[in-house]
């Protein structure tokens, strides 16, 4: 099966589900002073050196902040004392990023256990599906105890134990817990409907469950364990960025312990004097330099970078979406090919009437009322939209077959693959008496066509050609015909069903192509109805009469192409592609299988969602890009403060360097170490909300960021630093 090529593309914005822990959310992004304090705990802990030795950035900082208190002890003064406090606010300030993002996720994390909670199973011995009770024995055990494969009975009233599929019966199961959605959800035994997850509520009816979690890792285990942070791996990114900070804290804390011994091999102390307003104890103090390194190395970015991860992965799961690790949220940024089943994403999912197309010598308000009353008794969405167009274009209202005596009506079945009402002469329609007998059908074109030859009518060549017409657009021709006694049966006109497209789509893939991220829409239709939808929606390319395997192949052609992919699925038969793609989105609705899978899981089961994700994963690049940027750029102001105040005195031509004029060599340096500190805490929002993401060529959005945070990262801090030094002024003891 190829893919063939379309001209066009789209999306549409979805409407992200309600999450279960709304309402323990820090608002996206702000800095909430409550829980700012609620972190500080957290913050505090993380000062221990066993756990700040993941980030050596700050490692380096608190080895600082302790040295510098042994000297503020040993030769105290009001400089010494105020670097050392400030060093020590910089390692707090770096911690609390982080605490806050985590403290995000354990507030979601607390609403998620008030969904896990011991239950006592009904767990049944011997039980195989078909078996008669008095074949098989049921037990009472905790829920903690059952195993994998073990079955169990949940009726109505029941919390359902554990993860599982459903192997016998139908249930409305409430799941609210898990996806903050108040309305019940339908699970039965068979297709990709059957998962249910531990902690949900059986509403009606009973239900056989196969348990297919282990011990110990439910679902909600897992999410707890994920939103928490307990679980979250470095990405790839994230550890190069990582490796790469340490390696320019290496080459800054090099340079700088080389500082001292150079001054005092060139005698550099002996050339200073207290007239020249240089720091001269020693050539230069232990103070001033750990401040220079300090100050030096990237200590803005590696005060976030944690902090940027983890809030990634909460605003996934504010949208109710479940990444099983920081890789797939990074992955998704980094997504060539989006795969996009047709049905339910790019589609509404049913078929919509569009259109009545009457044959000659009927009207269209003929054709419109025949079928309005042959669909009253057919409640498929095709059935329903029928009534629904019939009223929207010719003002009929929907009439109820209560109302309607004497008349007959027939539902659609499977079988007959139609619909219709039989009339006898003393029916009425709208108050008015029918004055022969009349019977009207509406249904696919085969069976209304053979109804009329059974009736005897004849097809009509002008009926052909239209059913032919819009099966060649990709839409559903539905037979409206009618039969009055006296008279041989005859068609009225089509009704002509589509496929309609979600409002939106094709901007939405409009966005992709600008990202450029190639979409693919997969679809069991035929070539020539999936061509007409992919032409309507705007994608790049399409797969018709997929198979898993095709699905499969599809996707590592994309990937030995050296592109990322990304697809949604909820069935077993979409499991080894979901395994397979880079970003694989399991729906919660759907089998275990596919959730075991996938590398995400959306709890809101909404299948559009997958072009929020990539957006979000965008998002977590842009943002760690521009930080870092914003850090690199910012070191600059703080040399321009540093060595001017360091070396001024003993090399007066550095003195130019001064251009902020900053009032003395310990204000300056103190300045910069304090600016260093609250650039943190300025961030922090940013950091957890996220850059804005604007869907753009990838030089475009280097150039916005080299300009925006680049040259910001350069401004903001000359501002600041200078704005600090006047206050510092005012402090007894610098001058």
């Amino acid at each position: 099966m190829s893919v063939t090529s379309v001209t066009s593309g789209t999306g549409e914005q979805p409407t992200a589900g309600t999450p279960a822990t709304q309402g323990n959310r820090v608002g996206g992004g702000l800095l909430d002073p409550k829980q700012l304090i609620r972190s500080l705990p957290d913050a505090a802990r993380k000062l221990n050196p066993t756990t700040l030795w993941r980030n050596p950035v700050m490692l380096i900082v608190e080895v600082g902040a302790a040295f510098t208190t042994v000297l503020a002890v040993t030769d105290p003064s009001v400089f010494a004392w105020a670097i050392t406090i400030w060093l020590w606010l910089t390692v707090l300030f770096a911690n609390l990023a982080e605490a806050v993002a985590e403290g995000r996720g354990k507030a979601q994390a607390a609403a998620l256990r008030q969904a896990k909670q011991d239950t006592i199973a009904t767990r049944l011995v011997g039980w195989t599906p078909g078996a008669r009770a008095n074949t098989y024995r049921d037990e009472a055990v905790p829920a903690p105890e059952l195993r994998q494969g073990d079955v169990v009975l949940v009726e109505a009233g029941g919390i359902i134990p554990g993860d599982g599929d459903i192997v016998e019966g139908i249930a409305s199961v409430d799941e609210s817990a898990i996806t903050g959605e108040s309305a019940p959800v339908i699970r039965e035994s068979g297709g990709d409907r059957s998962a249910v997850t531990g902690g949900t509520k059986v509403l009606s009816d009973r239900i056989v469950v196969k348990i297919t979690q282990k011990p110990g890792e439910s679902f909600i285990d897992r999410m707890i364990a994920l939103v928490e942070g307990a679980n979250r791996q470095k990405t790839p990114n994230e550890i190069a960025l990582n490796i790469l900070l340490a390696a320019l804290t290496i080459i800054f804390l090099l340079a700088v312990v080389t500082l001292q011994p150079l001054a005092i091999f060139s005698k550099a102390y002996q050339a200073a004097a207290p007239d020249t307003g240089a720091i001269t104890d020693s050539g230069v103090t232990g103070v001033v330099l750990i401040s220079l390194l300090v100050c030096l190395i990237p200590t803005t970015i590696g005060a976030l970078l944690s902090a940027i991860g983890i809030a990634g992965m909460d605003r996934l799961v504010q949208r109710n979406v479940l990444a099983m690790s920081g890789r797939a949220v990074e992955a998704a940024g980094d997504v060539n090919t989006l795969l996009l089943d047709k049905t339910g994403t790019i589609t509404l999912g049913n078929r919509q009437a569009a259109e009545f197309v009457p044959v000659e010598g009927v009207t269209g308000a003929a054709l419109a009322d025949a079928a309005q009353l042959s669909s009253l008794a057919d409640e498929t969405p095709e059935g329903r939209s029928v009534v629904v167009l019939a009223k929207n274009e010719f003002g009929l209202r929907e009439r109820e077959p209560g109302v309607m005596p004497h008349a007959t009506f027939v539902p659609f079945t499977a079988q007959t693959r139609m619909s219709g009402v039989d009339m006898t002469p003393d029916a009425s329609v709208d108050g008015g008496a029918v004055e022969t007998a009349r019977r009207v059908r509406k249904g696919a074109a085969a069976a209304v066509m053979k109804w009329v030859r059974e009736n005897g009518g004849h097809p009509t060549e002008q009926v052909g050609e239209i059913v032919d017409a819009i099966s060649g657009t990709g839409g559903t021709p539905l037979v409206v015909a009618e039969h009055v006694d006296g008279e041989p049966a005859r068609a009225l006109g089509v009704i002509h069903l589509k496929d309609v497209v979600k409002s939106g789509m094709r901007e939405r893939f409009d966005e992709m192509r600008r990202m450029g991220i190639r979409t693919v829409m997969i679809t069991g239709d035929n070539p020539r109805t999936a061509k007409a939808i992919a032409d309507e929606a705007g994608v790049d390319d399409f797969l018709a009469e997929a198979t898993p395997e095709d699905k499969l192949a599809l996707i590592k052609r994309e990937q030995e192409g050296g592109r990322l992919v990304a697809m949604t699925g909820d069935g077993t038969n979409d499991a080894p592609a979901l395994a397979q793609a880079d970003v694989g989105v399991a729906m919660n609705t759907g089998t275990s299988a596919a959730k075991e899978a996938g590398n995400m899981v959306d709890l809101d089961s909404d299948p559009t969602k997958l072009i929020e994700i990539v957006e979000i994963g965008k998002q977590l690049l842009i943002t760690r890009g521009a930080l870092t940027t914003f850090s690199i750029a910012n070191d600059i102001a703080k040399y321009f403060a540093i060595i001017p105040a360091m070396f001024a005195g003993l090399y007066p031509s550095l003195d130019a360097l001064n251009i902020m004029r900053l009032s003395s060599p310990e204000s300056a340096i103190l300045s910069a170490v304090i600016f260093n500190a609250l650039v943190i805490i300025a961030l922090i929002p940013l950091a957890l909300r996220g850059v804005r993401y604007r869907p753009a060529a990838a030089s475009k959005l280097l150039s916005r960021n080299l300009w925006l945070y680049g040259l910001g990262g350069i401004i903001v801090p000359f501002v600041g630093i200078k704005l600090i030094d006047l206050l510092i002024q005012f402090v007894p003891g610098i001058s």
